[in-house]
């Protein structure tokens, strides 16, 4: 199986395109979060609510790395038992 230039340049800069929003996630992420616990510690550090927005945004953002980081195509070995599989 061979791609042409064109084709592995078009999926690098897919892939780097990908990989630039995750870190800039990851930015937002810690920036508005950093932002709240300010403000929780601002306002008495009381109960530490802000574990609510981190907990809910800290799952989409493992996810967000699962998607950018895991491989995206299955290996060659998977496919051949896929295929052998279905004979």
């Amino acid at each position: 199986m061979t791609d042409t230039e064109a084709e592995r340049r078009a999926h690098a800069v897919a892939r780097l395109k990908q990989q630039r929003d995750y870190y800039q996630h990851v930015v937002v992420f810690v920036l508005f979060n950093g932002f709240l616990i300010g403000i929780w510690a601002l306002t008495g550090a009381g109960f530490f609510w802000p574990v609510f927005p981190l907990g809910a945004w800290g799952v989409g953002l493992i996810i967000h790395t699962w998607d950018t980081f895991s491989p995206n195509s299955p290996s060659e070995r998977r496919i051949r038992r896929e295929m052998d599989r279905m004979t």
